[in-house]
Protein backbone atom coordinates (compact mmCIF):
# COMPACT_ATOMS: atom_id res chain seq x y z
CA UNK A 1 0.00 0.00 0.00
CA UNK A 2 2.80 2.30 1.14
CA UNK A 3 4.66 1.48 -2.46
CA UNK A 4 1.20 2.66 -4.07
CA UNK A 5 1.11 5.94 -2.45
CA UNK A 6 4.98 6.86 -3.26
CA UNK A 7 4.46 6.08 -6.81
CA UNK A 8 1.11 7.99 -6.92
CA UNK A 9 2.91 10.91 -5.83
CA UNK A 10 6.40 11.05 -7.44
CA UNK A 11 3.56 10.18 -10.64
CA UNK A 12 1.97 13.47 -9.28
CA UNK A 13 5.40 15.39 -9.26
CA UNK A 14 6.41 14.62 -12.58
CA UNK A 15 2.69 16.12 -13.69
CA UNK A 16 3.43 18.65 -12.03
CA UNK A 17 7.06 19.04 -13.19
CA UNK A 18 6.06 18.90 -17.13
CA UNK A 19 3.00 21.15 -16.36
CA UNK A 20 5.43 24.33 -14.96
CA UNK A 21 7.80 23.38 -17.70
CA UNK A 22 4.96 24.21 -20.44
CA UNK A 23 3.38 26.55 -18.35
CA UNK A 24 6.86 28.44 -18.66
CA UNK A 25 7.54 27.73 -22.29
CA UNK A 26 4.71 29.62 -23.07
CA UNK A 27 4.19 32.43 -20.53
CA UNK A 28 4.73 35.67 -21.90
CA UNK A 29 7.49 38.71 -20.60
CA UNK A 30 6.61 41.98 -20.23
CA UNK A 31 6.87 43.83 -23.79
CA UNK A 32 9.18 45.84 -24.71
CA UNK A 33 8.34 50.17 -24.04
CA UNK A 34 10.20 53.19 -25.20
CA UNK A 35 9.88 54.52 -21.37
CA UNK A 36 12.34 52.12 -19.97
CA UNK A 37 14.72 52.67 -22.53
CA UNK A 38 16.85 54.56 -20.10
CA UNK A 39 20.65 53.98 -19.90
CA UNK A 40 20.84 54.32 -16.04
CA UNK A 41 19.11 54.17 -12.83
CA UNK A 42 15.99 56.06 -13.59
CA UNK A 43 15.72 59.47 -10.92
CA UNK A 44 12.19 59.84 -10.28
CA UNK A 45 11.61 62.79 -8.57
CA UNK A 46 8.21 61.54 -6.41
CA UNK A 47 5.87 64.51 -6.31
CA UNK A 48 8.12 66.54 -8.09
CA UNK A 49 10.80 66.05 -5.09
CA UNK A 50 8.46 66.61 -1.78
CA UNK A 51 11.69 67.62 -0.08
CA UNK A 52 12.78 70.35 -1.96
CA UNK A 53 9.55 72.00 -3.21
CA UNK A 54 5.73 71.66 -2.22
CA UNK A 55 4.79 68.67 -3.45
CA UNK A 56 2.98 68.25 -6.71
CA UNK A 57 3.61 72.02 -7.74
CA UNK A 58 4.82 73.29 -10.81
CA UNK A 59 7.54 75.03 -8.38
CA UNK A 60 8.28 71.24 -7.67
CA UNK A 61 8.12 69.81 -11.20
CA UNK A 62 10.27 73.06 -12.72
CA UNK A 63 12.72 72.30 -10.16
CA UNK A 64 13.05 68.89 -10.79
CA UNK A 65 13.13 69.45 -14.55
CA UNK A 66 16.34 72.03 -13.89
CA UNK A 67 18.00 69.83 -11.44
CA UNK A 68 17.86 67.14 -14.53
CA UNK A 69 15.31 63.89 -13.55
CA UNK A 70 14.76 61.22 -15.89
CA UNK A 71 10.60 60.94 -14.41
CA UNK A 72 8.48 63.11 -12.92
CA UNK A 73 5.85 60.76 -10.20
CA UNK A 74 2.57 62.89 -9.36
CA UNK A 75 -0.93 61.69 -8.28
CA UNK A 76 -4.05 62.76 -9.94
CA UNK A 77 -7.83 63.29 -8.67
CA UNK A 78 -11.06 64.90 -10.03
CA UNK A 79 -12.22 68.22 -8.96
CA UNK A 80 -16.67 68.18 -8.04
CA UNK A 81 -16.77 69.36 -11.89
CA UNK A 82 -14.81 66.72 -13.49
CA UNK A 83 -10.87 68.57 -14.03
CA UNK A 84 -8.24 66.17 -13.56
CA UNK A 85 -5.83 67.89 -10.70
CA UNK A 86 -2.22 67.04 -9.38
CA UNK A 87 -2.17 66.29 -5.74
CA UNK A 88 -1.82 63.15 -3.19
CA UNK A 89 -3.99 63.41 -1.13
CA UNK A 90 -8.06 62.81 -1.52
CA UNK A 91 -8.14 66.21 0.72
CA UNK A 92 -6.81 69.42 0.75
CA UNK A 93 -6.14 69.67 4.24
CA UNK A 94 -2.58 68.83 4.40
CA UNK A 95 -0.58 70.84 1.78
CA UNK A 96 -3.11 74.05 1.58
CA UNK A 97 -4.60 76.43 3.37
CA UNK A 98 -7.87 75.23 2.97
CA UNK A 99 -10.12 71.98 3.91
CA UNK A 100 -11.99 69.63 2.21
CA UNK A 101 -12.20 66.10 -0.39
CA UNK A 102 -11.20 67.29 -4.07
CA UNK A 103 -14.10 65.40 -5.64
CA UNK A 104 -16.27 67.54 -3.57
CA UNK A 105 -14.83 70.79 -4.82
CA UNK A 106 -15.06 72.67 -8.08
CA UNK A 107 -11.96 73.86 -9.79
CA UNK A 108 -12.16 77.38 -8.80
CA UNK A 109 -12.41 76.78 -5.48
CA UNK A 110 -9.06 74.57 -5.45
CA UNK A 111 -7.10 77.41 -7.70
CA UNK A 112 -7.85 79.89 -4.81
CA UNK A 113 -5.78 77.70 -2.40
CA UNK A 114 -2.51 78.39 -1.38
CA UNK A 115 -0.81 74.74 -2.40
CA UNK A 116 2.83 76.41 -0.96
CA UNK A 117 1.08 76.89 2.56
CA UNK A 118 2.24 74.05 4.58
CA UNK A 119 5.79 73.45 3.05
CA UNK A 120 8.62 73.56 5.65
CA UNK A 121 12.30 72.20 5.27
CA UNK A 122 13.27 72.96 9.07
CA UNK A 123 10.45 71.62 10.98
CA UNK A 124 7.70 74.37 11.01
CA UNK A 125 9.85 77.19 11.98
CA UNK A 126 9.39 78.74 7.86
CA UNK A 127 7.17 78.83 5.35
CA UNK A 128 9.25 79.80 3.04
CA UNK A 129 6.60 79.06 -0.08
CA UNK A 130 3.39 80.10 1.77
CA UNK A 131 1.63 83.30 0.35
CA UNK A 132 3.52 83.13 -3.19
CA UNK A 133 0.70 82.37 -5.47
CA UNK A 134 1.57 78.38 -5.88
CA UNK A 135 -1.84 76.76 -7.19
CA UNK A 136 -2.81 73.18 -7.47
CA UNK A 137 -1.96 72.72 -11.06
CA UNK A 138 -4.60 70.42 -13.51
CA UNK A 139 -3.06 67.60 -15.03
CA UNK A 140 -3.24 69.49 -18.18
CA UNK A 141 -1.44 72.41 -16.88
CA UNK A 142 1.89 69.99 -16.61
CA UNK A 143 1.32 68.11 -19.74
CA UNK A 144 1.34 71.76 -21.31
CA UNK A 145 4.39 72.74 -19.46
CA UNK A 146 6.55 69.55 -19.62
CA UNK A 147 5.55 68.36 -23.16
CA UNK A 148 8.99 66.10 -23.12
CA UNK A 149 9.63 64.66 -19.85
CA UNK A 150 8.58 61.36 -19.06
CA UNK A 151 5.46 60.98 -16.50
CA UNK A 152 4.49 58.30 -14.03
CA UNK A 153 1.32 59.00 -12.91
CA UNK A 154 -0.60 57.21 -10.13
CA UNK A 155 -4.62 57.36 -10.18
CA UNK A 156 -5.32 58.10 -6.85
CA UNK A 157 -9.39 58.28 -7.29
CA UNK A 158 -11.13 55.33 -7.36
CA UNK A 159 -14.84 56.56 -7.01
CA UNK A 160 -16.44 57.60 -9.18
CA UNK A 161 -13.97 56.09 -11.56
CA UNK A 162 -11.53 59.05 -13.34
CA UNK A 163 -10.21 56.43 -15.91
CA UNK A 164 -12.09 57.48 -19.24
CA UNK A 165 -11.33 60.94 -18.91
CA UNK A 166 -7.53 60.27 -17.88
CA UNK A 167 -7.30 58.15 -20.93
CA UNK A 168 -8.92 60.93 -23.22
CA UNK A 169 -6.44 62.79 -21.58
CA UNK A 170 -3.43 60.84 -22.47
CA UNK A 171 -4.77 60.39 -26.39
CA UNK A 172 -5.29 64.70 -26.41
CA UNK A 173 -1.72 65.18 -25.45
CA UNK A 174 0.01 61.66 -27.16
CA UNK A 175 1.09 60.86 -24.00
CA UNK A 176 0.91 57.08 -24.50
CA UNK A 177 4.34 56.12 -25.32
CA UNK A 178 5.98 58.60 -22.23
CA UNK A 179 3.98 57.89 -19.17
CA UNK A 180 3.60 54.87 -16.86
CA UNK A 181 0.42 54.46 -14.63
CA UNK A 182 0.22 53.04 -11.38
CA UNK A 183 -2.67 52.63 -8.49
CA UNK A 184 -3.03 51.21 -5.47
CA UNK A 185 -6.53 49.51 -6.46
CA UNK A 186 -6.64 46.89 -8.32
CA UNK A 187 -10.19 47.47 -9.85
CA UNK A 188 -9.08 51.11 -11.34
CA UNK A 189 -6.02 49.09 -13.23
CA UNK A 190 -8.19 46.24 -14.45
CA UNK A 191 -10.19 49.18 -15.96
CA UNK A 192 -7.37 51.49 -17.32
CA UNK A 193 -5.93 48.48 -19.16
CA UNK A 194 -9.19 47.38 -20.26
CA UNK A 195 -10.15 51.45 -21.43
CA UNK A 196 -6.59 52.64 -22.43
CA UNK A 197 -4.42 49.65 -23.90
CA UNK A 198 -1.03 50.31 -25.06
CA UNK A 199 0.45 52.40 -21.73
CA UNK A 200 2.41 50.99 -19.66
CA UNK A 201 1.38 50.38 -16.22
CA UNK A 202 2.89 48.95 -12.50
CA UNK A 203 1.63 45.95 -11.17
CA UNK A 204 -0.94 46.29 -8.33
CA UNK A 205 -0.40 44.57 -5.01
CA UNK A 206 -2.04 41.36 -5.58
CA UNK A 207 0.09 41.40 -8.90
CA UNK A 208 3.48 41.94 -7.21
CA UNK A 209 2.59 39.11 -3.72
CA UNK A 210 2.05 36.75 -6.70
CA UNK A 211 5.57 36.92 -8.74
CA UNK A 212 6.67 37.64 -5.32
CA UNK A 213 5.78 33.89 -4.16
CA UNK A 214 6.17 32.34 -7.53
CA UNK A 215 9.74 33.60 -7.45
CA UNK A 216 10.74 32.66 -4.22
CA UNK A 217 9.80 28.80 -5.13
CA UNK A 218 12.14 29.30 -8.08
CA UNK A 219 9.33 29.30 -10.17
CA UNK A 220 9.36 33.45 -11.22
CA UNK A 221 9.48 31.88 -15.13
CA UNK A 222 6.12 31.10 -14.81
CA UNK A 223 4.95 34.39 -14.20
CA UNK A 224 3.05 36.36 -16.70
CA UNK A 225 2.90 39.82 -16.32
CA UNK A 226 0.01 41.98 -16.76
CA UNK A 227 2.51 45.67 -16.56
CA UNK A 228 5.88 46.68 -17.23
CA UNK A 229 6.92 47.16 -13.54
CA UNK A 230 7.01 46.70 -9.82
CA UNK A 231 7.49 49.75 -7.83
CA UNK A 232 8.01 48.89 -4.31
CA UNK A 233 9.25 49.49 -1.07
CA UNK A 234 12.54 47.81 -0.38
CA UNK A 235 10.91 46.46 3.17
CA UNK A 236 6.92 45.78 3.79
CA UNK A 237 6.90 45.57 7.25
CA UNK A 238 9.28 42.94 8.39
CA UNK A 239 9.28 41.30 4.73
CA UNK A 240 12.62 42.10 2.62
CA UNK A 241 10.72 42.66 -0.76
CA UNK A 242 13.85 43.95 -3.12
CA UNK A 243 16.49 41.39 -2.64
CA UNK A 244 18.73 40.49 -5.56
CA UNK A 245 16.57 36.86 -6.42
CA UNK A 246 13.34 39.72 -6.58
CA UNK A 247 16.02 41.88 -9.24
CA UNK A 248 16.78 39.25 -11.17
CA UNK A 249 13.39 37.54 -11.41
CA UNK A 250 12.01 40.61 -12.37
CA UNK A 251 14.66 41.03 -14.71
CA UNK A 252 14.10 37.75 -16.37
CA UNK A 253 10.20 38.58 -17.35
CA UNK A 254 11.37 42.21 -18.75
CA UNK A 255 10.05 44.17 -15.64
CA UNK A 256 11.56 46.66 -14.24
CA UNK A 257 11.91 47.49 -10.67
CA UNK A 258 11.21 50.77 -8.80
CA UNK A 259 12.04 51.54 -5.42
CA UNK A 260 10.08 53.93 -3.42
CA UNK A 261 10.55 56.67 -1.36
CA UNK A 262 13.85 56.60 -1.32
CA UNK A 263 15.29 59.44 0.47
CA UNK A 264 18.64 58.43 2.52
CA UNK A 265 21.97 58.36 -0.02
CA UNK A 266 23.26 55.40 1.75
CA UNK A 267 20.24 53.37 0.70
CA UNK A 268 20.52 54.53 -2.89
CA UNK A 269 24.07 54.10 -3.40
CA UNK A 270 22.99 50.29 -1.77
CA UNK A 271 20.04 49.96 -4.40
CA UNK A 272 21.94 51.22 -7.38
CA UNK A 273 24.23 48.43 -6.56
CA UNK A 274 22.01 46.14 -6.64
CA UNK A 275 20.51 46.93 -9.56
CA UNK A 276 17.46 48.33 -9.49
CA UNK A 277 15.87 50.13 -12.46
CA UNK A 278 14.37 53.40 -10.90
CA UNK A 279 14.38 55.12 -7.66
CA UNK A 280 11.46 57.63 -6.48
CA UNK A 281 12.36 60.23 -4.17
CA UNK A 282 11.85 62.93 -2.57
CA UNK A 283 15.44 64.23 -2.47
CA UNK A 284 15.91 63.62 -6.18
CA UNK A 285 19.24 65.90 -5.72
CA UNK A 286 20.98 63.32 -3.98
CA UNK A 287 20.45 60.64 -5.95
CA UNK A 288 21.52 62.40 -8.82
CA UNK A 289 24.69 63.52 -6.88
CA UNK A 290 25.43 59.70 -6.42
CA UNK A 291 24.93 58.28 -10.21
CA UNK A 292 27.29 61.75 -10.79
CA UNK A 293 24.90 63.32 -12.84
Amino acid sequence: MLRRILLFLAGLLALLAVVAVVVALFAQAAPDYPFFDQPDVMVMAHQGGEGLRPSNTLPAFENAVALGVDVLEMDVHSTQDGVLVVMHDDTVDRTTGGNGRIRDLTLDQIKQLDAGYYWTDDDGQTYPYRGQGITVPTLEEIFTAFPDMLMNIEIKQQEPSIVQPFCDLLDQYDRRQTVLIASFHPETMVEFREKCPGVATSMTEPEIRLFFGLNLAFLGRLYEPPGEAFQVPEYSGDLHVVTPRFVAGAHGRNVDVHVWTVNDPADMQRLVDLGVDGIITDRPDLLLDILGR
